[in-house]
């Protein structure tokens, strides 16, 4: 199919502003990319002009789940371009396709004619962005967002605290990030940023608070959470520190209680991820508490108290 224009669109179902918005943005990198004029939206016949049609059965989720429907047809003609999906996820993955899908003939732009069912092999298809060691700014977490909308992905895990640094902010606990990031953190606004941004191109963001391991961010802030042995500052090398959270205290399992449910007002995903790996943590070994504690609870080891812990 010859590209007279990107498109005229039509939106014959479902079409909120989650939608439209992805059309947008579609067209206009397809603009930008041929210089081609865009004709905008209507539903009056469309005479010489490339007519995109992109039906949606019903709007996706408010919060974007792993049942998430995101299938899509896509079929084009001779004549017109037409994405049908059940949501509007699914179109979102659609049109991403569509301007995949544009080329140069020479002497202008065309469209294959082809016919497209996909749907994704794998529901939870992520993409892990350490800012714990490596701060990043928000436009660069924009611009992963759309470098993984562009190959489908749908989950941004975004790992957050590190031993290196304790990067989102908390207002019930605010020695978090003033004694643990250096300065270097996100807003809650930023993250509800952030969740708008990945939500519009059909992502979600499951936040990533590491514990009771690569904890020392926590631990120079709040030391009572500490097994015995507290750091002297965040750390600034790679590997894998001593140090670790207390998991023998009911006043430890209080305070996450608070961080977490204030971190679901800036996260609205079902999920998060609490790491949970490597705690060498020798104060576990050898701290007469929870020495005691373990023996009480029937923990033979480091490994079976992370497991209680988690």
């Amino acid at each position: 199919m010859a590209l007279t224009s990107t498109f005229k669109v039509e939106t014959p179902a479902s079409h909120d502003a989650r939608l439209l918005h992805a059309i947008d943005r579609a067209v206009r990198r397809m603009k930008n990319a041929t210089g081609l004029s865009h004709e905008g939206f209507g539903r009056e016949p469309v005479i010489g002009k490339t007519r995109l049609i992109v039906k949606v059965d019903r709007p996706g989720e408010m919060v974007q789940s792993i049942n998430e429907d995101e299938s899509y047809a896509l079929k084009v003609t001779s004549d017109d371009a037409e994405i049908d999906a059940a949501t509007e996820v699914g179109a979102i993955h659609g049109l991403e396709t569509l301007v995949q899908l544009v080329q140069s003939s020479g002497d202008g732009y065309v469209l294959p004619v082809v016919t497209i069912q996909d749907s994704p092999r794998f529901r939870w298809r992520g993409l892990m962005v350490d800012c714990g060691r490596h701060f990043e700014p928000v436009t660069v977490i924009k611009r992963t967002v759309d470098g993984m909308a562009a190959v489908k992905l749908n989950v941004l895990h975004w790992h957050l605290t590190e031993d290196q640094g304790f990067r989102i902010e908390s207002k019930v606990f605010p020695k978090l990030t003033e004694l643990g990031s250096d300065g270097l953190l996100y807003t809650q606004d930023d993250a509800k940023e952030i969740v708008a941004y990945a939500r519009e191109r059909g992502i979600r963001v499951v936040p990533e608070f590491e514990m009771p391991g690569h904890s020392v961010a926590w631990l120079m802030a709040y030391p009572e959470l500490a097994s015995g042995t507290n750091p002297k500052g965040i750390r600034r090398e790679f590997g894998v520190s001593d140090y670790a959270i207390d998991s023998t205290r009911d006043e430890t399992y209080a305070f996450i209680d608070k961080f977490l449910e204030e971190m679901t007002h800036a996260f609205p995903d079902a999920y998060i991820h609490v790491g949970g790996d490597e705690t060498p943590a020798p104060d576990w070994k050898k701290n007469p508490r929870t020495v005691t504690f373990m023996q009480t609870h029937n923990l033979k080891d480091n490994e079976a108290l992370q497991a209680y812990f988690n």
